[in-house]
C-alpha cells in the first residue's frame, strides 16, 4: 500500500498541492483525475521522488519514502515500475533491450533467465516475438503495451501511469485499460494512473481522487463518479457534449 499524509508542495511561492491525505488500495487501480494545473502530475512526481514535499510524509509499506537516505530509496524504487506518457523507450535498443533495461538495473541474474523474463512479459501483452523489432517500427499502441512489459518486468510491488491512453485513438485505449487492469489484478500491484480519459474513469476507476486547484476535492469510485453532487467534479466530467447527454439519459432513468 502507498499512503500519503498532509503532503504539501510549492514553487516559487505557488502552491501546488495542499496538504493531500490518500491511501492507494493495493491490488487495485487507483486514479488520479482533475484539470490541466491541479497538481496531478507534481503529485506523481512526488510519489516517485522526483519532488520532495515541503510538508508531510509519502509512505510505501509503512516506509517513510521521502525521509530515506537515498540508498534506502533505490530499494524502494525496485520495487516501482513506470508507464510514461510517450511511452520513453529507448530508440536505439531493441524491443528485446528495452524490455530487459529494468532487469539489468535491478536484478543479478543470467541472461537466459532475463531473456525467460522478457519473453514472459511481452506474452502477456500480447506482443509475443517481436524481440528484434526497433521502437520506429512500431503503432503508438504497441509502444504503450512494449512500455507496460517493461514496466512490469522487474515484477513491481508499484505500477505508475502517467497518461498512459494519450495519443491513441478509442479502441486501442480500451484495450490499454483493460491490460493494465488485468495485470494490476493478477500481480496484485498497487497501482497509480494520472489520466483525462473518462472512459478510464468510468470502465477501471476503481479508486479515484479528484484533485481541484491542488486539494484533494473529491474521492469515491466509479459507482459513484457520475452520480456526485460535487459541483466542481461535474464540471469537470461533464465538460463535454457527449458526457452531457450521457448525465442527461441518467437523470431521465
Amino acid at each position: 500500500m502507498i499512503e500519503i499524509k498532509n503532503i504539501s508542495k510549492s514553487f516559487e511561492g505557488r502552491q501546488v498541492l495542499k496538504n493531500i491525505n490518500i491511501q492507494f488500495a493495493k491490488g487495485k487501480c487507483n486514479l488520479i483525475i482533475g484539470q490541466s494545473g491541479s497538481g496531478k502530475t507534481v503529485l506523481m512526481k512526488t510519489l516517485v521522488g522526483l519532488h520532495s514535499p515541503d510538508e508531510g510524509e509519502v509512505m510505501f509499506s509503512n516506509r517513510v519514502f521521502n525521509k530515506m537516505t537515498i540508498t534506502q530509496q533505490i530499494d524502494v524504487r525496485k520495487d516501482m515500475g513506470m508507464v510514461f506518457q510517450a511511452g520513453a523507450l529507448f530508440d536505439s535498443m531493441n524491443i528485446e533491450e528495452n524490455v530487459m533495461f529494468p532487469i539489468r538495473m535491478f536484478q543479478r541474474t543470467s541472461r537466459a533467465k532475463m531473456l525467460d523474463q522478457v519473453n514472459v512479459c511481452l506474452e502477456r501483452v500480447n506482443l509475443k516475438g517481436i524481440n528484434n523489432m526497433m521502437p520506429s517500427e512500431l503503432s503508438g499502441g504497441m509502444k504503450k503495451r512494449v512500455a507496460i512489459a517493461r514496466a512490469i518486468a522487474a515484477k513491481p510491488k508499484y505500477l505508475f501511469c502517467d497518461e498512459p491512453n494519450s495519443g491513441l485513438d478509442p479502441q486501442t485505449s480500451i484495450l490499454i485499460d483493460e491490460l493494465i487492469s488485468d495485470i494490476t489484478h493478477e500481480y496484485n500491484i498497487t497501482t497509480i494512473i494520472n489520466t483525462h480519459d473518462m472512459n478510464s474513469v468510468v470502465e477501471i476507476g476503481e479508486r479515484i481522487y479528484y484533485l481541484h486547484h491542488g486539494e484533494l476535492w473529491w474521492q469515491g469510485d466509479n459507482k459513484n463518479v457520475l452520480n456526485s453532487d460535487n459541483k466542481e467534479l461535474n464540471d469537470f466530467i461533464f465538460c463535454t457534449s457527449l458526457t452531457k447527454k450521457i448525465k442527461e439519459k441518467n437523470g431521465n432513468k
